[in-house]
């Protein structure tokens, strides 16, 4: 039997929902809400301590409330069978806040970060600044995955869910990837993934297709563009121009390979960047730890104004592209491998930290040996408040006091959180 409850949404989530509790107290998460409305519901999953809903109607909509751009965006399912839907219904994984006003989503992602640094790091009032946004908000991203149908259409991920919804268009996408996208045509394919990637600074583009078979496929192309293999162990066979696609940041050149990572937003990218040095306040005499350093997007660019850089990373490709775009440079050194693993082992000592992890965050070993090495401050760049807030709490009981934190908006129009943290040792 239906389950149908009235709501009052009071905030927004980490997951990017929003959140409320029925009469009996019980809270309720409903995506494609938002905070202050209220609305109808159907409960659709009940777990111990909370439920999850379905927005069935919208008794008082919320002053952010706004039409969304895209098509592909939304909750209900089309009223007759679309040839867009694939097994599910026309919502698009891929954004989930398109229909709240981009003002209102900057000020929820400030909140969604306080309230995670005081529920899960315990702190009571923690320094964090309104969120920088962007001042267009659209069509940004640098790279996109795809998933195909079994028509070999380009297909994107139903939300929160396996099946697949197949794409028109799409509007965070940088008109480079718009581009090849509208281009490219994979009839009877039947490949796992395809992944367009560019540099928007340099307007190079590149295609990585994950196989389901060791022997790449024969492919012919028009457009100038480089199109890599990735086998079903992983492997990169480059079939079409180059083996990997350059960007720029700040002036300096980046190769970036195919499984390498880079920032999906290049102009927010610098904002990062910018952070870091502004918090890191490097002086000549210092050697700087770029952690989880990548393809040295901070640490080289950040090496003018040190002694030393020492990066440790443990993806092989990443480092090989960090030393490539290191070449000019003589005070970088590359350490492959953990932080918790390397660092314990270097003589040096170490002024500075900046640390990019993944969204698992830093691990407690890894922490534990950069708090032991005692450096004078730590730009913590993170793309997940919860464990940020997490990992907050071990610097700050291991010596630092939290100066600040700045959510940057990488990712408009979805619930993704970026932010850079300053730690100052006492």
């Amino acid at each position: 039997m239906r389950e149908i409850v009235k709501l009052k949404l009071t905030s927004m989530t980490q997951g990017g929902e929003a959140l409320g509790r029925d009469e009996n107290g019980r809270v309720v998460f409903v995506p494609y809400a938002i905070a202050g409305e209220q609305v109808i519901v159907e409960i659709i999953e009940e777990k111990k301590n909370y439920a999850r809903a379905r927005l069935v109607e919208i008794v008082t909509p919320s002053p952010a409330r706004v039409t969304p751009r895209c098509p592909h965006f939304g909750v209900e399912p089309p009223p007759q069978p679309s040839p867009d839907a694939v097994r599910g219904g026309r919502n698009c994984g891929g954004c989930q806040w398109q229909h709240i006003a981009y003002d209102a989503q900057l000020k929820f992602k400030t909140e969604i970060v306080r309230e995670q640094f005081a529920r899960i790091g315990k702190f009571a009032d923690a320094p964090v600044r309104d969120a920088i946004g962007m001042t267009e908000p659209w069509r940004y991203r640098n790279n996109v995955q795809f998933q195909l149908d079994e028509s070999g259409r380009l297909c994107f991920r139903v939300f929160e869910s396996h099946d697949l919804v197949r794409i028109r268009e799409c509007h965070i996408i940088d008109p480079l990837l718009d581009e090849m996208f509208r281009a490219l045509e994979f009839e009877g394919a039947d490949f796992v993934e395809v992944m367009l990637r560019a540099g928007t600074r340099t307007g190079e583009k590149m295609i990585v297709l994950e196989g389901r078979d060791d022997e790449p496929p024969e492919i012919s192309v028009d457009e100038p563009v480089s199109i890599a293999y990735r086998t079903p162990r992983g492997e990169i066979v480059p079939l079409v121009g180059r083996d990997a696609l350059h960007e720029e940041l700040r002036g300096r050149r980046f190769r970036v390979s195919p499984q390498s990572f880079f920032q999906v937003n290049t102009p927010m990218a610098e904002t990062l960047i910018e952070l870091v040095e502004r918090y890191l306040a490097p002086r000549a005499s210092d050697i700087l730890l770029d952690a989880f350093g990548g393809v040295g997007t901070f640490g080289l660019l950040l090496a003018s104004r040190v002694a030393r850089v020492i990066e440790i990373e443990d993806l092989p490709s990443a480092v090989a592209d960090a030393q490539a775009n290191a070449v000019d440079l003589a005070n970088v050194e590359f350490q492959r491998g953990k932080v918790e693993e390397i660092l314990p082992k270097l003589k040096s000592k170490i002024d500075l930290v900046v640390a990019d992890p993944p969204r698992a965050g830093i691990a407690s070993a890894a922490l534990a040996a950069i708090i032991a090495r005692e450096p004078r401050a730590l730009a913590y760049v993170s793309c997940d408040p919860a464990t940020l807030a997490r990992d907050a709490r071990q610097l700050v009981d291991g010596g630092y006091r939290l100066r600040e934190v700045q959510p940057v908006d990488l990712f408009p129009q979805t619930y993704h959180i970026e932010s850079v943290s300053w730690f100052a040792r006492e």
